[in-house]
């Protein structure tokens, strides 16, 4: 089966930690393949079919490992351009008690802050039915150019427009905001955290971030909330709406919940690509998030559909 999704962004290499605490009182770490659009994209293959993913990889080891994993996973690599001039993006995440994680990137002029405009021609998003792209590439130029222009001739060849602020702090020296309601204006869906909110000086209950997250201007807006689930609204304009729906999530031994909110992207932009309706959608997404967690790394613990029908049964 042909691609009908195109997920563009970051491919890094995230450093898990073997226990948590802070990174100074760490002392090994186990080496995985992440980057939310690359996690997206694979998680996609998992659940059929794999997706293109424009993604750009870095010289040395690093871009040699991600492109191994990434050809392991069956993504095409027609988008995957290679930078001989720059490194790849590192990641060192650090866990709390709870799970939670937090960031600190090594990412000075490294390949995924490159992208060119233009790179994915008109014809192939003529070919896709969804585009999907994120925040983390919004924070430096070009390829924040690069990433808006992607959204905005995807939605001229009449795709839909997955955006994922996916807010790190850490990453922007101002301008997050106007970047998030710039995206957010080419996007037909917007998937939130709390956190991506509040990082745009947002704040208030699910109900009124779900609000703040439509007036942005998608005809779907959906905003997960960790353990407690996620909320989701349609209006009129998606292809399952008007509607509204939430799922309350499901009860897991959690390992590790770094890339669970990607593999709730991809559970939702398949559920949407199949046709399920929004309730259905958020559902599935959530199946997905939490086997997810159940293992350690962003893109290595095993995600399938027959995994997240178990638990929707």
């Amino acid at each position: 089966m042909e691609s009908d999704i195109l997920v563009a962004g970051e491919s890094l290499v995230d450093f898990i930690p073997d226990r948590p605490g802070p990174l100074d009182t760490v002392d090994q770490f186990h080496r995985r393949a992440g980057g939310a659009p690359a996690n997206v994209a694979v998680r996609l293959g998992a659940l059929g079919p794999a997706p293109l993913l424009w993604t750009r990889l870095g010289a040395g080891p690093f871009g040699r490992y991600l492109e191994r994993i990434l050809a392991e996973q069956g993504i095409p690599d027609e988008f995957i351009v290679h930078d001989e001039q720059a490194r790849t993006t590192l990641a060192f995440v650090s866990h709390d008690e709870d799970a939670d994680r937090g960031f600190t990137f090594y990412r000075e002029g490294t390949a995924d802050t490159q992208f060119e405009s233009g790179t994915v021609p008109d014809e192939t998003l003529e070919a896709v039915e969804w585009v999907a792209f994120g925040g983390v590439c919004l924070t430096t130029e070009p390829a924040r150019s690069a990433m808006l222009d992607l959204g905005r001739r995807a939605g001229r060849t009449n795709c839909e427009v997955f955006f994922d602020p996916n807010a790190r702090p850490e990453l922007w020296d101002g301008g997050y905001r106007e970047a998030l309601e710039a995206a957010a204006e080419l996007a037909t869906v917007i998937k939130s955290t709390p956190e991506d909110l509040t990082a745009a000086g947002i704040d208030g209950s699910p109900e009124s971030l779900l609000d703040e997250l439509s007036d942005l201007g998608p005809h779907t807006a959906v905003l997960t909330l960790g353990s407690d689930g996620a909320i989701a609204r349609a209006s009129a304009d998606a292809p399952w709406g008007p509607a509204e729906a939430s799922h309350d999530g499901f009860d897991v031994d959690v390992v590790d919940t770094t890339g669970a909110g990607d593999a709730f992207a991809a559970g939702l932009l398949r559920g949407f690509a199949d046709g399920r309706s929004l309730a259905d959608s958020l559902a599935f997404a959530n199946g997905g998030a939490a086997v997810a967690t159940t293992s350690e790394g962003a893109m290595s613990a095993p995600v399938s559909r027959a995994a997240i029908e178990a638990l929707l049964e």
